[in-house]
């Protein structure tokens, strides 16, 4: 069953990435379903009676599952096309490494129930944060079209043609990274504080950590640069696509490295 649903969001997804603009009510009535499947998808695959099973797939479909969820909540209100021509893709491709990539199984028996919290809060943090990487760039692109000298033609290029204004954007980056933040300093202080109750060990400089962490202070800097000295712009999306960059290492980059590379389970 589960192989099903995993085909049928994988599926879904690139018919909404294909869609022209034109059939907005289609591509509307197509990605709840493909949501739902996807949804599916991870249930049956994650919660697995007794444990959890985890890796960097799952994480990184999670992340994209919200995502989708995101740029359909946020496309109701504003017209956000653009975001739809990198956001399904990459859904479907999540979709199709978590059926490749299955995780490991860990084992809820004897473990605090804050460690289920752990791994949702984190989550959370990631695919909010993912959500507003795709923004940036989207972001950036835009900027990119109104310096251009010469009109590009092409999907995504009349996409950005009916994006909101690049004030707008903004302020939908920033309260982006406002939520996502919040949730990152919650999975940072739940790391802390509970790591060993959760993990069995004191909290270890890992990659993880560091990734984390140096994640969490580009996001600060960034937020605190925008309410004292008015940052936007350039310096805006770089420091997004930084804390990301270095977010997407500390969960998916590392689990990769783990599962795929040195074939060894969750840790």
């Amino acid at each position: 069953m589960q192989t099903n649903f995993l085909i049928a969001a994988a599926l879904l997804y690139l018919v909404c990435a294909l869609l022209p603009p034109a059939r907005a009510r289609l591509i509307a009535s197509i990605t709840p379903i493909a949501w739902a499947a996807h949804g599916a998808a991870l249930w049956f695959d994650v919660m697995v009676p007794g444990s959890l099973r985890l890796g960097f797939a799952a994480m990184l479909s999670s992340a994209l599952w919200i995502s989708v969820g995101a740029y359909w909540i946020e496309n109701r209100n504003y017209p956000l096309d653009g975001l739809r021509r990198m956001v399904m893709p990459s859904a479907a491709v999540a979709v199709v490494l978590q059926g490749i990539f299955p995780g490991a199984l860990i084992a809820l028996q004897g473990r605090s129930p804050l460690f289920g919290w752990h791994i949702a809060v984190a989550t959370l943090a990631y695919s909010t944060l993912t959500i507003a990487a795709f923004h940036a760039v989207l972001m950036a692109l835009q900027e990119s079209r109104l310096h251009a000298r010469s009109a590009r033609a092409g999907l995504l290029w009349a996409a950005l043609d009916q994006l909101p204004a690049l004030l707008t954007m903004e302020k939908l980056l920033f309260r982006l990274i406002g939520f996502g933040f919040a949730l990152l300093s919650l999975t940072v202080l739940s790391g802390i504080f509970f790591s060993e109750e959760l993990f069995g060990q004191a909290l270890k400089w890992d990659h993880k950590s560091v990734f984390t962490l140096l994640s969490w202070l580009l996001f600060a800097a960034l937020l605190a640069g925008r309410h004292f000295r008015g940052w936007r712009g350039k310096t805006a999306l770089s420091f997004t696509l930084a804390g990301f960059a270095t977010l997407l290492l500390a969960y998916v980059g590392t689990r990769f490295v783990l599962e795929v590379v040195l074939h060894r389970g969750f840790a």
